[in-house]
């Protein structure tokens, strides 16, 4: 008798704590092993960012700006909204394959550092409708900086890689800019 009560509390005891684990995970909708049925691939691709800040159709343009960015030797504290062209050469006549939609922020007060946090979203060939996100720090001045792929979607959902920024021009007088990105990507 005994025994068989010590079997019941014990069965009691293992039923309430399936039922209370599964109420603490009420918002799991599924958990399962998975297994990728195809090798996950780099790709290498370069484009050229047009950055134009001037003229009657900026693809750049500044929200917001703190107190003291005027006056700041590195313009802390701007933000600026972007939807610039992407194209396969530095010329703005050449092939048009996206564009990098985001914001950059100046976020060093003592170097010229922003915070990039941008998509690429592909307009062109089977690539179209996918998009590379890029999240991370750029140090203008530098040759070459390098920022992480956080992700993407479409034919780059589970991306992860990193892009390689070299300014190619930058007019002195309007601040337009262009800039050769080269994405290295992993994705499935």
């Amino acid at each position: 008798m005994a025994t068989s009560i010590f079997c019941c509390l014990l069965l009691l005891f293992f039923l309430s704590r399936v039922t209370s684990s599964d109420q603490g995970n009420a918002y799991l909708i599924s958990s399962q092993i998975i297994s990728r049925a195809t090798a996950e691939k780099q790709s290498h691709f370069r484009f050229y960012f047009h950055d134009i800040v001037s003229g009657p159709n900026p693809t750049a343009i500044t929200v917001t700006e703190a107190p003291g960015t005027n006056t700041s030797a590195t313009i802390f504290g701007l933000i600026v909204m972007i939807d610039d062209l992407l194209t396969t050469g530095p010329e703005a006549k050449s092939r048009s394959v996206g564009r990098a939609q985001g914001y950059y922020a100046s976020a060093e007060i003592e170097k010229m550092g922003l915070l990039m946090a941008m998509n690429f979203v592909f307009t062109d060939g089977k690539y179209n409708g996918s998009t590379i996100a890029i999240l991370g720090h750029n140090e203008v001045l530098s040759p070459v900086r390098e920022m992480p792929i956080v992700g993407g979607s479409g034919l780059f959902r589970f991306a992860r890689g990193y892009v390689q920024a070299r300014t190619l021009s930058m007019d002195q007088n309007t601040h337009d800019a262009i800039v050769e990105y080269n994405i290295f990507v992993n994705h499935y």
